[in-house]
């Protein structure tokens, strides 16, 4: 992750394809590389990444709320609301999620 929020892309992206190697379950991993895809602009890699650190760790708030977050990025505000309530049923007292549903409701 210190590869990544140092802009070091391409490296970071060949170390979590490295971890997924060993572990291919590895939910961070997952997230870490579907970050890196997101931030280069590969949108369907990042879902693709994100979408599966979720499924290695169903329980995981950030997890979800990273998928929530970036579906909201790119405008796929259904598949974002669902995130969101995910992350509500996990962590009800969640301020982000809360503060990001709040949002869609006052789009219309």
């Amino acid at each position: 992750m210190d590869l990544k929020n140092e802009g070091r892309y391409d490296e970071a992206a060949a170390e979590f394809e490295r971890i997924l190697e060993g572990r291919p379950d590895h939910a961070r991993a997952h997230l870490g590389l579907g970050l890196v895809h997101c931030f280069v602009g590969r949108f369907e890699e990042s879902l693709e990444e994100l979408k599966r650190a979720v499924e290695c760790d169903l329980e995981w708030v950030d997890g979800h709320l990273n998928l929530a977050k970036t579906y909201a990025m790119l405008g796929m505000y259904d598949e974002a609301r669902l995130e969101f309530d995910r992350v509500l049923e996990l962590h009800p007292d969640h301020p982000e999620a809360k503060k990001q549903l709040s949002y869609f409701d006052n789009l219309g």
